[in-house]
């Protein structure tokens, strides 16, 4: 049994699960694969519910291969999925080997079944092929980007990492398909599960003296936060590794997550607590002073109000579950 986040708590996006059909190709990237995946799972666990659902497929049902001989069993041929909200196409190398008439019959068939379409690394490359992108905003790994602009004039090629055009998303390779999961992710549960599965994979994780790109330091101070969960430091500080004022640190963790800092360090250090609970036989004394607080009785009121529950009934349910 796992345990709800806030969110679910709240009653917020309270509905079936999303489906999704993941279309592989053979020479597909496990890395892009898993990346696609691997936050759908996250969610679930973390949240203790079924959010997503998927299934491999490919376009005649047989087993595929990955570009490192990794062999997916897919459970059906494309044309006998029902359909759902995402139809990832899911291509990595070789893709204009499986741009033949059939795959495109079958995208085209699909893209009646599905709500949304999203190509990944060169995924975009057999979409347009379909004539799915024509007059759409699409974007590829940027080593196909001029082929794809070449083969599809009709597309309008974006040397986005991810990009979101209606019921057309796109991203350009393996780890903007990460970033573009994330993002479906907030769009459907909020800002704080977007940051919850992201800090279980560790993106956005800085080191001093690491270039920070523009926007992402409410980000960057997430990852530092999480350095001092034992010992807590004044937001101040973590505004100073930043570069940021404290003021300017408090107006961008509020655009961006719709928290002050403080609040975000709170929910980080309970996150903590909340998997010590979990998945560790620590004393709930113990996961307080590792969560940066000075006594046991004082997390167990922040837990309570911030889960919905104790520490202590936690772990019992999890032990009856």
């Amino acid at each position: 049994m796992q345990f709800r986040s806030t969110f679910m708590q709240n009653g917020k996006n309270l509905h079936r699960p999303r489906k999704v059909a993941v279309l592989l190709f053979d020479a597909f990237s496990n890395h892009c694969l898993a990346n696609a995946v691997e936050p759908l799972r996250a969610c679930n666990n973390l949240t203790g519910r079924n959010l997503y659902e998927w299934d491999y497929v490919s376009l005649d049902g047989r087993p595929v291969t990955s570009s490192s001989g990794l062999t997916v069993q897919t459970g059906m041929a494309l044309a006998a999925h029902p359909g759902g909200d995402y139809l990832f196409v899911v291509s990595s190398y070789d893709f204009q080997r499986h741009g033949r008439a059939a795959t495109a019959r079958g995208l085209r068939a699909a893209r009646r079944r599905f709500a949304t379409m999203a190509g990944m690394d060169t995924g975009s490359w057999l979409i347009a092929h379909a004539g799915l992108a024509a007059g759409r905003r699409v974007t590829i790994h940027w080593d196909e980007a001029d082929r794809l602009a070449e083969d599809f004039p009709e597309a309008e090629v974006d040397p986005a990492r991810v990009l979101h055009d209606g019921d057309l998303i796109s991203c350009g390779g393996a780890t903007t398909t990460f970033e573009l999961i994330l993002d479906l992710i907030e769009a459907h549960h909020g800002p704080m599960l977007r940051l919850e599965v992201s800090t279980l994979f560790m993106h956005g994780e800085t080191r001093r003296g690491d270039g920070l790109p523009p926007g992402r330091e409410p980000e960057a101070g997430v990852s530092l936060m999480r350095r001092r969960i034992e010992t807590p430091v004044p937001v101040a500080e973590i505004a100073g590794e930043l570069g940021l004022s404290k003021r300017a640190f408090e107006e961008r963790c509020m655009a961006r997550y719709g928290l002050t800092p403080r609040r975000l360090y709170l929910s980080t250090r309970l996150r903590e607590a909340r998997r010590m609970v979990e998945t560790t036989g620590l004393s709930v004394a113990e996961i307080a002073t590792r969560c940066g607080y000075r006594d046991a009785s004082a997390m167990t009121r922040a837990f309570r109000k911030e889960f919905g529950i104790a520490p202590r009934d936690l772990r019992a349910r999890l032990r009856q579950g």
